[in-house]
């Protein structure tokens, strides 16, 4: 895939120095750490290595990615090593798509308590998905399945959310049957949508009496107990969105679609537009519009384009990816086995090897295709951050076109 022209590293390097003087002690370590890695990613600050073809010669200069979890560049290969790991879990029966979406009020105050409110929020749809599966009334069964946060909009604003991927069914309780959901219908979203609110709600509560809230700016009156139960009234009194989406085909296009969700960051370089004094531009959708209106661009000023993208940046060490239920890690294979069984499905001989945890660092692939020829190209040396390698690739020898 050809480079694209604009990148949002370019965006830091050019307008990132301004925007740290201008915000200076209001810019997190975190956020300081995203932007320096995004800056730094695959230049020769980060180091490298020379590759050379073992059949044409061609030789070729790679420079060290910065693998933070939050660069635009470094998220396809991980998604692609997590993706390998998921592929041997995929059972064969049709898969949903359920969204979990806090209201606006809830959000404004998540951003000041990232790590608190973020982990409500899987705690109390997951805990909404599992209890409605269970009871006879609904599904009567034990389910398992793949949760993912996402905080952002198409525009990036602060949208909190919970993207979660299930299969159409689950184990009985005796174990001993697999229960399928209804065709095209998995659980009823308005008692997720109530379920999750009381759930959340309840944790919020609990959180803010165990002093774990803190509040800032305009929100700082919302300390005092009363003051914060006044300020959940209103969102106690609506309905909390769960959206579920029409069952996938095959397990490959679950795959795909997993691809789109699990490691994407705030906005990926492809959609950049352009970027100057006057204003990033870039697409994004607008989901109040429909049709062809509904797809379009946006300009904002590289300061504010600068801070949403860093409004997204996660707590240190805090997962973006849970599996609960029949997946959760631990009792993860056992379940799998005992589904594919009551799934007559063919007992996989190879099961997945966890991927690597995120923002891990790994060595890159001693071999892998050459792109002139397709033979294979061998590290030959690696140097260490602003050094420049002692061997220098060569360009591959020109074929003579035939007579």
């Amino acid at each position: 895939m050809p480079r694209p022209v604009l990148e949002v590293a370019d965006i830091f390097r050019d307008y990132g120095p301004a925007w740290r003087r201008a915000n200076a002690g209001h810019v997190s370590l975190g956020q300081l750490k995203v932007m320096s890695g995004i800056e730094h990613c695959r230049t020769p600050s980060l180091g490298g290595h020379v590759a050379a073809c073992q059949d044409c010669g061609h030789g070729q200069i790679a420079y060290n990615s910065c693998r933070n979890r939050h660069c635009p560049k470094c998220q396809g290969a991980a998604a692609r090593d997590w993706l390998e790991a998921r592929q041997a879990e995929l059972l064969d029966v049709p898969y949903f798509h359920v969204v979990f979406t806090v209201p606006a009020q809830i959000a404004d105050i998540a951003y000041q308590n990232k790590s608190v409110i973020y982990g409500i929020l899987f705690k109390a749809s997951a805990e909404a998905m599992l209890t409605i599966a269970a009871n006879p009334k609904h599904l009567g069964a034990r389910i398992g399945f793949t949760a993912v946060l996402h905080t952002w909009g198409s525009a990036m604003p602060h949208h909190p959310h919970i993207h979660i991927i299930v299969p159409g069914g689950g184990i009985s309780p005796d174990g001993k049957s697999w229960v399928p959901c209804r065709p095209h219908f998995f659980l009823h979203v308005r008692l997720l949508g109530r379920r999750f609110r009381s759930q959340f709600l309840k944790r919020l509560m609990a959180a803010h009496k165990a002093g774990r809230l803190s509040f800032f700016g305009t929100h700082a009156g919302l300390a005092e107990p009363r003051a914060f139960a006044a300020y959940l009234k209103s969102v106690r009194k609506i309905d909390w969105v769960v959206h579920a989406k029409p069952p996938f085909g095959n397990p490959e296009t679950v795959l795909a679609y997993l691809a789109r969700y699990t490691h994407r960051v705030a906005i990926s370089n492809r959609r950049l537009i352009s970027c100057d004094e006057r204003g990033v531009v870039f697409k994004y959708k607008d989901y109040r519009r429909d049709g062809r209106e509904r797809h379009t661009t946006m300009s904002l000023t590289p300061a504010e384009f600068i801070r949403r993208f860093l409004l997204h940046v996660l707590p240190r060490r805090f997962h973006r990816i849970r599996h609960y239920g029949l997946f959760a890690n631990r009792q993860r294979a056992g379940n799998l086995a005992l589904a594919r069984k009551l799934l007559a499905m063919p007992m996989d001989e190879n099961p997945a090897v966890e991927a690597a945890p995120e923002g891990s660092v790994e060595e890159p692939c001693t071999r892998y295709p050459c792109p002139a020829c397709g033979g294979a190209m061998v590290i030959i040396e690696r140097f260490d951050p602003n050094k420049a390698p002692r061997a220098q690739p060569r360009a591959p020898p020109v074929q003579a076109e035939a007579a």
